[in-house]
């Protein structure tokens, strides 16, 4: 088939105005204190990693699909599956295996819309949160989240209070579901990326400098910038190799993304083991 240029033009244009609409991810750069916390933790639990224990991690997922009126019904249980099968391809290669605890559905406007640190994100997770551990997984899939946030999730803590554990779980755009509407970040990714923060990972452009310690994990080479579409070749830090792109801890979109490395599955066990494990 032949495309002439203007239609190929305003499939380019097309394509980028989609990146643009979307933000990856909500959670920004983690406070000092807390990046220090999470060093020391999975410093320790490196130390004490059980890899036979490790290697058979099995972690409940309660999933919570939170619509308007307007698109209730719009979430099917085959996208549901096909995200924890996604999320299990991803998580694969670190020994952890999601298994679908529960789904259901809730009508409400602002649920729904709910952002990251408002009284409706809160509200929301109070009634509706089943994680009986802090090594059990809640996701929250809102249909209208504002701004083009794609997500957002949250670090562990070693002494997690009460009010921790409520917020504790990832959200993501109920769009993001594969089969979607929210191309190209469509295919599953955004829970993937999301529940990495949940295991203790940064992005692999934390820091957004060519020095300093990064997302502390040597294998993952230096990244000035998040990434975004699928730049093959992108090198924001020369000298240290070419930017992760396919890494599932950066920006790009979904069918770009397809790894770990083995420096980010040491420290997601680590610090799961450290943080979440039995807790």
């Amino acid at each position: 088939m032949k495309f002439n240029n203007s239609f190929l033009a305003a499939a380019a244009a097309s394509i980028a105005s989609a990146q643009s609409t979307y933000t990856r991810c909500g959670l920004g750069a983690p406070a000092a204190e807390q990046v220090a916390a999470l060093e020391a933790a999975a410093a320790e639990g490196a130390a004490n990693l059980d890899i036979s224990r490790m290697a058979a991690a099995t972690i409940p997922t309660y999933v919570h699909v939170v619509t308007s009126s307007s698109k209730q019904g719009r979430y099917s249980a085959a996208q549901i599956q096909s995200q924890i099968s996604a999320m299990n391809q991803a998580y694969a290669g670190m020994g952890f295996t999601f298994t679908l605890a529960s789904t259901d559905y809730t009508v409400n406007n602002n649920w729904a819309a709910a952002n990251l640190g408002t009284t409706n994100e809160r509200n929301m997770k109070t009634a509706l949160r089943k994680a009986q551990g802090y090594d059990e997984l809640d996701l929250y899939f809102l249909s209208d989240i504002p701004g083009g946030t794609l997500g957002w999730c949250y670090f562990p803590v070693s002494s997690p209070t009460a009010s921790d554990r409520t917020l504790d779980g990832c959200v993501n755009l109920a769009d993001s579901l594969p089969g979607g509407a929210a191309a190209p970040f469509n295919e599953g990714a955004t829970a993937t990326h999301e529940i990495g923060h949940w295991l203790g990972l940064f992005h692999v452009f934390q820091g957004q400098s060519c020095s300093g310690a990064g997302d502390s994990v040597n294998d993952t080479p230096p990244q000035r910038t998040a990434t975004s579409g699928c730049p093959v070749g992108k090198d924001t830090c020369s000298g240290g190799g070419v930017d992760s792109i396919h890494n599932w801890m950066d920006y790009s979109d979904d069918a770009c993304m397809d790894r770990f490395t083995a420096g980010q599955t040491q420290r997601a066990t680590s610090l799961f083991n450290q943080l979440r494990s039995g807790r």
